[in-house]
C-alpha cells in the first residue's frame, strides 16, 4: 500500500490493508477506513466535523500520540473528500 494513503474522512493513515473500509460489495475501500467506513456507508452518517475533530481528539489523546500529530490530523480535515466544501459549526 501506498504509504501516503490516509482515510478521507478522518486522515488516518491507510498503510495496511487491514485498515481499509468496504464498499457495498465487500471489495476495500481506496478513500475511508475501516473506521469509518463500512458497506459502503458512513458508520456515523450524520456526525459533524466539528463532532469529528472532537472525537479524534479524544481518540489519539487516548494513544497519547504527540500534540503536533493530533494538530496536523485536525488541521487536515476539512481538505479530506467527505469534508471538503461542508462549513464547520465553529471553527476551533
Amino acid at each position: 500500500m501506498e504509504n501516503d494513503k490516509i482515510c478521507q474522512s478522518c486522515s488516518m493513515p491507510l498503510n495496511e490493508v487491514v485498515l481499509l473500509g468496504t464498499e457495498k460489495d465487500g471489495s476495500p475501500s481506496q478513500e475511508y477506513c475501516k473506521y469509518c467506513y463500512q458497506q459502503g456507508e458512513f458508520t456515523h452518517p450524520d456526525l459533524s466535523l466539528e463532532e469529528m475533530k472532537e472525537h479524534m481528539t479524544r481518540m489519539m489523546n487516548k494513544e497519547k500520540l504527540p500534540e503536533d500529530i493530533l494538530e496536523a490530523a485536525i488541521n487536515r480535515l476539512p481538505y479530506l473528500k467527505r469534508w471538503a466544501g461542508k462549513k464547520a459549526d465553529h471553527l476551533s
